[in-house]
């Protein structure tokens, strides 16, 4: 990836689970994308921004979606706080734009850090702790191979 990246990739994210990984990576790509929309404050550099917003929101419905698609094949005993935390992420991303676009101040790099610092961190702490449930249901030979795993 680009060295001017806002985060970049790293293996230690990896969760072990091909199509999550891939997922993880292009949310990252998003990320970086967002953050260039904030680079320029003109108003199509804002356009381009909320576009982008919108792409990521997208996105990020899109890979929870098949994320607990997998939890609930694999049975895993913690969906209920997962999609929890899921559902508290998209209402605030969702909060903010709404309030951007009802005129509230708005700072685009506030809201990509933001966005950062919580992909990251619930691939570390979160999707780690399903990852390693799935990892050994596999290992067990305890899961179909109908969930992608």
């Amino acid at each position: 990836m680009e060295s001017d990246a806002f985060v970049e990739w790293d293996d230690r994210y990896s969760v072990g689970i091909p199509l999550i990984d891939d997922q993880h990576k292009e949310l990252i790509r998003l990320t970086n994308e967002l953050y260039k929309g904030c680079l320029t404050g003109d108003e199509a550099a804002q356009v381009y921004f909320m576009s982008a917003v919108k792409g990521t929101v997208d996105y990020v419905k899109y890979h929870f979606s098949a994320e607990e698609k997998l939890l609930e094949n694999a049975k895993y005993p913690e969906i209920a706080d997962h999609k929890k935390q899921h559902e508290s992420f998209i209402k605030q991303i969702l909060g903010d734009v709404q309030s951007y676009q009802g005129g509230k101040k708005f700072v685009p790099n506030v809201f990509v850090r933001y966005l950062r610092d919580w992909i990251l961190s619930h691939i570390a702490v979160m999707d780690k702790k399903y990852a390693a449930y799935i990892l050994n249901l596999k290992k067990q030979g305890a899961l179909s191979s109908t969930i992608g795993v």
